[in-house]
C-alpha cells in the first residue's frame, strides 16, 4: 500500500470533473508508478497504463496509439484514466498531448490523464512550450523517514545510513550491506545517470559528470568552491560547465548545491555551493564503510546526520515557495537557512552535545530570523524534526 499523503490528494483530483493533466515529477525508484496505479484503482475508474521507459525513444505515433486505447476504455459514468510513464522519452510529446487533450475537451470525452516523468528539465520545457493552463505539477520526492519506518520498520539510524529507496529496503543488511550497495549503485544510480541524464541531455564530458556525482556524495554536507571541485576532479574544465552538471544531477534527484544565504541574488549565485545528497543511500552506497563503521565513527556519523537533515529539507521544499540555503562568514556557519517570503529560519545540526552555536548567534544578530533551531542533543530530537512536514518549522 502506497501510504503517502499525496495519494488522497490525487484521488480527489482524479474524481473531479476533467480539468487538468496531472504531472507527477520525481526521481527514479520513489514510487511514481505505484502511486499513479493506486490512484486509478482507489478512484474506482478504468485505466490504461503505458510506459515509454525503454532503451530506445518511443514515437509520437506510439503516444497517439496509447491514447486511443484509453479512449476505448472510457466508461459512460466513471470515465477512464490514462497513465503515461516516463513521458520525457517521447520527442515532441507535449504538442501531441495538447492536441489530443484539446480534442477530448471539444468532444466531451471523459478521459483523465496522468503523465509521469523523472527528467524535470525536459518535462518542464514541454509544459511551458505547449501545455500552459492545462496541467498541474505534483512533485514526488524521495521517501521520508516516517514512510520507511512505517513500511519497513526501520529505526532512525537505519534510515540515516540506508536512506529512502523502498525498492532496495529488502536488501539492507547491517552486517553486510554489499548486496544493497551493488543494487543502489548499478540499478539506481547508474540507471539514473545513463538514462535520465546522459540519454536525455547533451553532456560533452560524461566522465566529469559521473566524477562530480561521486564527489558530491563524498563531500555531502560540506561547502566546496567550484575551483576546488575542479582540482579534486583533476579536470581543466570551467566552473560554468561544473555548475551546469550540478544542476543536471539536482534535476535527477541525486545531489544539489545549496547557495549561501545573502541579501541579493547576485551574491548568492557567486557563492560556493554546499553539496547535499537527496538521499543518504547515495552516500552509503559510494562509501567503503559498513553500517557499523559509519555509526561508530563520530566524524563520519555527523556527516551522515547533517546530510539526512539536508535531504529532508530539499525533498520537502519541492513544490513549495520555501527556499533553502546555508550561511558562513569566516569561521561562523549556520548549517541550513530556510526562507519563505520575509520569514527566515536558521537551523544548526549537531550529532553530539555541543557547547555553543556561535554561528546561530551571529546569524540571528545580523538577519533577525523568526526562529533559530538546534537539531540534535540539547535541542529538537532529530527524529522529531524529520517526522513532520517542513511547513511545521516555517
Amino acid at each position: 500500500m502506497y501510504h503517502r499523503p499525496l495519494l488522497s490528494g490525487l484521488i480527489a483530483r482524479i474524481k473531479e470533473p476533467r480539468r487538468f493533466i496531472q504531472v507527477l515529477l520525481g526521481p527514479r525508484q520513489v514510487g511514481k508508478t505505484t502511486l499513479a496505479l493506486q490512484v486509478a484503482e482507489e478512484a474506482c475508474k478504468p485505466y490504461h497504463y503505458a510506459s515509454a521507459d525503454v532503451a530506445t525513444l518511443q514515437s509520437i505515433s506510439w503516444l497517439e496509439q496509447q491514447w486511443e486505447v484509453a479512449r476505448r476504455k472510457v466508461d459512460s459514468v466513471q470515465g477512464c484514466v490514462l497513465i503515461v510513464d516516463e513521458i520525457q522519452k517521447i520527442p515532441g510529446w507535449s504538442q501531441m498531448v495538447k492536441y489530443l487533450w484539446d480534442q477530448d475537451t471539444r468532444e466531451h470525452t471523459n478521459l483523465s490523464v496522468m503523465v509521469l516523468g523523472s527528467s524535470p528539465w525536459l518535462v518542464q520545457r514541454g509544459l511551458s512550450e505547449s501545455l500552459a493552463g492545462r496541467f498541474e505539477v505534483i512533485p514526488v520526492p524521495h521517501w521520508s523517514y516516517v514512510e520507511m519506518r512505517d513500511a519497513f520498520g526501520w529505526s532512525l539510524d537505519e534510515y540515516i545510513y540506508f536512506g529512502g529507496y523502498p525498492g532496495a529496503a529488502a536488501l539492507a543488511d547491517r552486517e553486510d550491506p554489499s548486496r544493497w550497495k551493488n543494487y543502489v549503485n548499478e540499478s539506481l544510480i547508474e540507471t539514473c545517470i545513463a538514462r535520465d541524464v546522459l540519454l536525455m541531455v547533451q553532456v560533452n564530458k560524461p566522465a566529469l559528470l559521473r566524477r562530480l556525482f561521486q564527489l558530491g556524495c563524498h563531500y555531502s554536507g560540506q561547502i566546496l568552491s567550484y575551483s576546488k571541485m575542479l582540482g579534486e576532479l583533476q579536470d581543466a574544465g570551467n566552473t560554468t560547465t561544473l555548475a551546469h552538471y550540478l544542476d543536471l544531477l539536482s534535476g535527477a534527484g541525486l545531489i544539489c548545491g545549496l547557495q549561501k544565504f545573502a541579501k541579493g541574488l547576485t551574491r548568492q549565485k557567486a557563492s560556493s555551493p554546499k553539496l547535499t545528497v537527496y538521499n543518504t543511500a547515495l552516500m552509503s552506497a559510494q562509501s567503503a564503510l559498513t553500517y557499523h563503521e559509519t555509526r561508530n565513527d563520530p566524524i563520519f556519523w555527523g556527516r551522515w546526520v547533517e546530510s539526512c537533515v539536508g535531504a529532508y529539507i530539499i525533498n520537502q521544499i519541492r513544490g513549495t515557495s520555501i527556499q533553502a540555503f546555508y550561511w558562513r562568514e569566516g569561521d561562523q556557519e549556520v548549517d541550513f537557512v530556510l526562507q519563505k517570503g520575509s520569514d527566515i529560519v536558521a537551523i544548526e545540526v549537531k550529532s553530539q552535545i555541543a557547547s555553543k552555536c556561535s554561528g546561530i548567534d551571529a546569524f540571528a544578530y545580523r538577519f533577525q530570523p523568526v526562529r533559530t533551531l538546534l537539531v540534535g542533543p540539547q535541542g529538537i530530537p532529530l527524529e522529531d524534526f524529520i517526522s513532520v512536514p517542513i511547513t511545521h518549522w516555517i
